[in-house]
């Protein structure tokens, strides 16, 4: 008797370090998910300048109201449709600048677009927009093309063509894509870059991520999460 008392107490000891280690377990997997779906701060920051220093601004505030804003432009997408600020009113957007012969970095930044695409496919409030800045050769039915073999859903994501010296002003006077900081450039220096920018649905810049760089693209898409909570 005096065994049998001891061996039923031995198996509740076991089963009471079971059931804490898997309890442990849960909790870990829960902070793990936590550490992904939310970013570091309550709100992202907000850029003004190529340095792409952060500026600590309170949503809704009269300093947010007066911050630096992406201008209205007007370009064609990959449907012959015209795209103006107005087509991203209300909305968050991702923006970049790639063109369509290219062989070296926009086939793997048309990858990760599209990685995010489909984290918000689902999501009409999420849209992104391309730039070409090969436009005289990136014509609608060339972007067209290029659309259909990287997957592209059409009004989800634009792909622009347009003017070259509007687009190249837009990213390098507004956007502030590239990071050649001090170094003037004219619109005959070529435009590129594996920057991806992140715009509020006020039309500021709230992020820039490493077009190339899975753990940025990671980052980004938890971004856009904490963008949509503002």
């Amino acid at each position: 008797m005096k065994l049998l008392s001891q061996n039923k107490l031995m198996s509740l000891l076991v089963l009471l370090v079971l059931i804490t280690i898997t309890s442990c377990n849960q909790e870990v997997k829960k902070e793990n998910v936590k550490v992904v779906e939310t970013s570091r701060t309550e709100y992202l920051p907000y850029y003004n300048e190529k340095s792409f220093t952060p500026n600590w601004i309170v949503p809704g505030s009269q300093e947010e109201k007066d911050f630096h804003t992406i201008p209205d432009f007007t370009l064609t997408n990959q449907l012959g449709e015209t795209i103006t600020q107005k087509t991203f009113d209300n909305k968050i957007y991702v923006t970049d600048f790639f063109f369509t012969v290219c062989p070296g970095i926009c086939p793997q930044m048309a990858d990760n677009m599209f990685k995010v695409q489909e984290a918000f496919k689902d999501d009409p409030n999420v849209v992104l927009l391309s730039h070409s800045v090969m436009p005289t050769s990136d014509t609608v039915d060339v972007l067209k093309k290029y659309a259909e073999d990287n997957g592209v859903i059409d009004n989800k994501w634009h792909l622009v063509t347009g003017d070259k010296k509007d687009i190249y002003s837009l990213g390098r006077d507004f956007y502030f894509v590239e990071n050649d900081l001090g170094e003037e450039k004219t619109i005959d220096d070529f435009l590129h870059t594996e920057n991806f920018l992140l715009i509020d649905s006020n039309k500021h810049i709230r992020g820039i991520y490493n077009g190339l760089n899975r753990s940025s693209i990671a980052q980004l898409i938890t971004d856009i999460k904490t963008l949509k909570l503002e």
